[in-house]
């Protein structure tokens, strides 16, 4: 394996690309006894639309949501957590818009979890039976979400700023897409999406790469087979389909998210540049640090749930806040009008640096976390980066980006705010 050094967060970083298409990442943490194994494919809800085998192909929205529930059946009944936890291990997994994770932690027998994890992930097994059985569990799931205002928030948002970009369906899909799952459905997105050069292998601890490689040859195969092609067909310009939108709910205050509408920022050192700059103008314009944010919580219209922050999701965006308030839309104003402020006036040097130090020692912080550090290395493979580089771009990073992009990005037509209400 290739042993990449990143002094600057002392770091070293194992990489290999197996024959079959796998990459395979490995940081070491000699000295620890817990050790944390990523198995993720680089596709998530929103990737509803492929080619394979010269066939384009429609999956229902909810599919790669139901496909990491499916994954842990295995022929002839076997239950994977049980022999997990036989081992002494916890296992989980989780799906996002543009990736689906598998993982497991343990302190003993990390080869014997290595082995059942790659085993359960790369075997489909879907009856007719068992996926009738499971529509039953994530309806429940997708009712649960249509209760909580914290996910009504958030989708309302979603629905409002974007026209055709599928971040407008949940990640569990709806009631009506998820009972047109199938096990054909399954099996075409397992196969489209669940080969190995389509995958990632990240395991953070005390572990011998070259034992993590081996594993995983022996596991996955030598053979290399065609991944599925993600079509895009969906179209966004920058302004929001709706500028407000409203649901009454049982909340105590009004609670509120809003957001500007980005450019998507693609893959490699420049995407990832643009990221880090969409980052600390979050932290300018409403960090708890930010003139703003004090202005507001002095005058009582926001309080300690308040936060924001950038998000980038495949082919979309957002400048994001939100948190309670007796008067969202008195908010929204005025972080209107503090980016326009801030956009003629710009940063102090001294404000600028402090901020740059206080992102930087954030994420160095972060890496003390075995999941986060898991998380991000693959995260970042999938968008083309080495994320323990990052220290690099923020330190290039001029103050003059951070107040070009608030001035782009910071416009009322720009801008959505979903707001969800108590009941009267």
């Amino acid at each position: 394996m290739t042993k990449l050094e990143f002094p600057e967060v002392d770091e070293s970083l194992y990489r290999e690309v197996l024959e079959n298409g796998l990459t395979v990442c490995v940081v070491r943490r000699p000295g620890f006894t817990k050790k944390l194994a990523y198995f993720v494919t680089d596709y998530g809800s929103i990737h509803t639309d492929f080619l394979l085998d010269g066939q384009v192909y429609h999956a229902p929205a909810g599919v790669a949501h139901y496909l990491e529930h499916k994954m842990f059946d295995m022929p002839g009944g076997r239950d994977v957590s049980a022999e997990f936890a036989a081992w002494g291990a916890n296992t989980n997994a989780f799906t996002s818009y543009d990736m689906t994770a598998y993982y497991f932690s343990c302190t003993d027998h990390f080869p014997e979890c290595l082995r059942l994890l790659l085993e359960f992930v790369s075997t489909p097994c879907f009856t007719q039976e068992s996926v009738e059985k499971e529509r039953g569990i994530i309806d429940q799931e997708i009712g649960m979400n249509l209760d909580s205002p914290d996910s009504v928030v958030f989708d309302e948002l979603m629905k409002a700023m974007y026209s055709s970009h599928p971040i407008r369906v949940p990640i569990l899909g709806t009631g009506e897409t998820i009972r047109q799952i199938t096990p054909q459905v399954l099996n075409q997105c397992h196969r489209a999406f669940y080969t190995p050069q389509n995958m990632m292998l990240c395991v953070v601890g005390d572990v011998d790469p070259e034992e993590v490689a081996a594993i995983a040859r022996q596991m996955l195969g030598m053979e290399k087979r065609e991944a599925g092609r993600k079509l895009r067909p969906w179209q966004e310009d920058m302004g929001c389909l709706r500028q407000e939108t409203s649901r009454a709910m049982e909340v105590a205050m009004p609670m509120f998210q809003m957001a500007f509408k980005c450019e998507p920022v693609g893959r490699g050192d420049e995407a990832i540049r643009q990221e880090m700059v969409a980052d600390l103008a979050a932290e300018a314009l409403f960090g708890e640090s930010s003139e703003l944010y004090l202005k507001l919580y002095e005058e009582g219209l926001i309080d300690s749930s308040f936060g924001g922050g950038f998000e980038t999701i495949d082919g979309c965006a957002m400048l994001m806040c939100g948190g309670d308030s007796e008067d969202p839309r008195a908010v929204r104003e005025a972080v209107l009008a503090q980016g326009a402020r801030l956009a003629e006036e710009g940063l102090s040097e001294r404000r600028f640096q402090r901020m740059k130090r206080s992102a930087l020692g954030r994420r160095i912080r972060d890496l003390d976390s075995f999941d986060g550090t898991c998380f991000r290395v693959c995260a970042y493979h999938f968008s083309g980066f080495d994320y323990f580089r990052f220290p690099e771009v923020y330190r290039n990073i001029q103050k003059e980006e951070v107040q070009s992009f608030l001035r782009r990005v910071v416009q009322a037509e720009r801008c959505a705010l979903s707001i969800v209400r108590p009941l009267e």
